[in-house]
C-alpha cells in the first residue's frame, strides 16, 4: 500500500480508503467484518464513515441509522490495538431523530451527534470529523466554536468537509484562520470521470488552501467497474441507473475497450485515474465484498501513461479546466 501525507498535514494515510457505506445495510456484519480485517492486514490505515449510514438516509426512514458505527465499534472492541492503527474518519449533518435539532450543524447537534457517534464506535476519540454537508443557516463562528471544544476535550483531531463548493470551503478556512486553527484539513466529493464538475472551482480553493481531497462515488456507483459486462446486476438494475447506462453507452463501450487495450480493469483506471491527480489524498472504496475490496487494492500501482490520460480525457471530457478561464477566456 502506497500512503501520503492527509493534505497539509502531517498525518500519513493511505491512498485508498475503505468506505464502509455498504455495512449494515448491503453488506452483513460478518462480511463487513472480513472486510476491515482485509484491509488492515493490506495497509488501508483509512477508514470512513458517517453517523447515517447503514440504511436508508431519509430523515423518514431512519431504521438503520448508526449501523454502520455501530459494526465498525464492535470490530474494534475486538482487539484493541486495531484502534491505534487506523485513522477513524465519521460525519455529521444529517437528521438522526425527530427532533427539531437533530440536523445540521448547530453546535448544539454538533457535541450531541459527536457523542454518539463516540458512543457507537466504542472509542473515546474521532482522528477526522466531517460535516457531511454545508449548513449556510449557521454561522462558522458557532461551528468553529463546536469544533475547538471537541479538539479541546481530545473527542476529536480533524476537521473536514463534504460536498461543499469552493466558495464554502474558502468561507470555512478563512474564518478558521481568524481564530488561529488549522480549519479543514480535508473535503469529501463526488469526483470520478463521469462527474468531473469540482475541477472548476473545488481543487482549486482545496489547491489554494492545502486541503485533502477524498473522492467519493470513484468509479460513478458502478458506471466505470464494467458495466457493460454486469448491466443488470445489483444497482445497475435499477431505473435511475439503468437509463445513464443507456444515454452513456456510447463512451462507456470506448472506455471499457480502452481498459481492455491497456490490459487493466475498468475499476482500478478510475481509480488510479484520480490518484494521478496531486489534489487527491486518498480515493474512497466502497466494497460490498471481500472480492471488490481486494480487487481496488490493486488501483494504486496502476500506472496510466500521457497517452492513456489523455484518451480518457477525450471520452471522458472535464468542465473545460479552472474557473473563470475554462468558461471567461
Amino acid at each position: 500500500m502506497n500512503y501520503t501525507h492527509f493534505g497539509r498535514t502531517g498525518l500519513r494515510v493511505s491512498r485508498v480508503a475503505l468506505g464502509t457505506m455498504n455495512f449494515g445495510e448491503l453488506t452483513d456484519r460478518a462480511t463487513s467484518f472480513a472486510i476491515m480485517d482485509t484491509a488492515l492486514d493490506a495497509g488501508i490505515n483509512f477508514f470512513d464513515t458517517a453517523d447515517v449510514y447503514g440504511g436508508p438516509q431519509s430523515p423518514d426512514m431512519a431504521k438503520g441509522y448508526g449501523t454502520s458505527e455501530e459494526i465498525i465499534g464492535d470490530w474494534l472492541a475486538q482487539d484493541a490495538s486495531r484502534r491505534d492503527r487506523i485513522v477513524l474518519a465519521t460525519k455529521a449533518y444529517q437528521p438522526m431523530e425527530t427532533g427539531l435539532n437533530d440536523k445540521y450543524l448547530s453546535a448544539y447537534h454538533i457535541r450531541r451527534a459527536c457523542e454518539a457517534s463516540l458512543k457507537r464506535l466504542k472509542t473515546d476519540h474521532i482522528d477526522l470529523y466531517q460535516m457531511h454537508h454545508i449548513d449556510r443557516a449557521t454561522p462558522w463562528e458557532e461551528i468553529w466554536q463546536a469544533m475547538e471544544q471537541l479538539i479541546r476535550e481530545g473527542k476529536i483531531t480533524y476537521v473536514g468537509s463534504s460536498n461543499f463548493a469552493g466558495w464554502d470551503i474558502a468561507t470555512a478556512q478563512m474564518s478558521a484562520n481568524a481564530r488561529h486553527m488549522l480549519g479543514l484539513a480535508s473535503e469529501q466529493s463526488l469526483y470520478n470521470l463521469t462527474a468531473r464538475t469540482i475541477e472548476l472551482e473545488v481543487i482549486p480553493a482545496l489547491r489554494h488552501f492545502g486541503i485533502g481531497l477524498i473522492p467519493w462515488s470513484p468509479i460513478g456507483m458502478g458506471l466505470l467497474g464494467g458495466v457493460l459486462g454486469k448491466i443488470e446486476e445489483g444497482r445497475r438494475a435499477t431505473p435511475g441507473l439503468q437509463a445513464r447506462i443507456k444515454a452513456l453507452r456510447p463512451q462507456l463501450e470506448a472506455y471499457e475497450a480502452l481498459c481492455t487495450e491497456i490490459g487493466e480493469t475498468p475499476a482500478n483506471v478510475a481509480l488510479a485515474w484520480l490518484l494521478h491527480n496531486p489534489a487527491v489524498t486518498s480515493v474512497i472504496s466502497g466494497p460490498r465484498t471481500v472480492e471488490q475490496l481486494q480487487q481496488n487494492l490493486k488501483a494504486p500501482s496502476v500506472r496510466l501513461p500521457g497517452e492513456v490520460l489523455a484518451k480518457l480525457d477525450a471520452i471522458w471530457p472535464g468542465p473545460g479546466g479552472e474557473a473563470p478561464q475554462a468558461y471567461a477566456w
